[in-house]
């Protein structure tokens, strides 16, 4: 095999949670079925779902949007019961979708936490138990984890002067914790062929105000935030056996953000 074939991800198939959303999901769930895949994206919103999956099939993709909340557990019983009996068995699961809505610390309660625990903690567990029986069928599978620079480094409060932007604390919290979790499903799940990392984002370019986005570009050493396109090589990189080698690892994918 030559080594553009082996990011080849035909034959494949996918879930993509969160997989048809406007920021990182969408962006995986085409570079996943440009790759090859079939690509399964799944939210809370139905309607999302299909058109994204209209769309994509128009230009000669195959993607299939479903129905899923992760912070339902019967939910996820359901989707995957779904899958099984639709597809037999999945070869990469991309851990994308985030509940939330924000609010700064002294915003936050603990009720609040409980509820974002509920949805980000105990549904990418809940969804990695759910399907790690189907990827350790395939000897090559990969379980990839959508995190954050946030989750390496601290806020930088100076990036929201003269915004009424606010970084919720809960965010850093549950995608610090997805890193490590992912360190432990490489070491327990290496030996049955499953793969599993984590990117890490940069701040994605979302029509935020000026001076964000001014006070944002100067703190990368790149000068500007992440688009649509920037996240598509280390999905289809680490999801594919280019890197078939790679576990355990955090792809900082920020234009050198955390190098600062």
């Amino acid at each position: 095999m030559g080594v553009l074939d082996s990011f080849s991800l035909a034959g494949k198939t996918a879930v993509v949670t969160g997989g048809a959303g406007p920021l990182f999901g969408s962006s995986i769930s085409e570079a996943l079925a440009e790759a090859g895949a079939t690509v399964i994206t799944a939210s809370r919103s139905r309607d999302r779902n299909e058109e994204y999956a209209r769309n994509m099939c128009d230009r000669g993709f195959e993607v299939v949007g479903l129905t899923l909340d992760i912070a339902d557990s019967e939910s996820i019983s359901s989707f995957r019961d779904q899958i099984v009996r639709d597809f037999g068995q999945i070869h990469i699961l991309v851990n994308n979708a985030v509940t939330g809505r924000g609010g700064d610390f002294n915003d936050q309660t603990p009720e609040y936490w409980s509820q974002s625990a509920q949805g980000n903690m105990v549904g990418l567990f809940a969804m990695c138990k759910a399907f790690l029986p189907s990827l350790s069928s395939h000897p090559t599978s990969s379980i990839l984890n959508i995190s954050s620079i946030y989750g390496v480094v601290g806020n930088d409060p100076s990036l929201y002067e003269g915004t009424d932007m606010k970084q919720p604390p809960d965010y850093n919290f549950v995608k610090a914790g997805m890193i490590n979790f992912t360190r432990y499903l490489a070491n327990y799940y290496g030996s049955d062929g499953v793969r599993a990392n984590c990117i890490c984002p940069g701040g994605y370019f979302n029509d935020q105000p000026e001076p964000f986005v001014r006070n944002y570009e100067k703190r990368v050493p790149l000068g500007r935030m992440l688009n649509s396109e920037d996240i598509k090589g280390a999905a289809v990189f680490l999801a594919s056996d280019a890197s078939e080698y790679v576990t355990g690892t955090t792809m900082m994918v920020d234009g050198g953000f955390t190098t600062i």
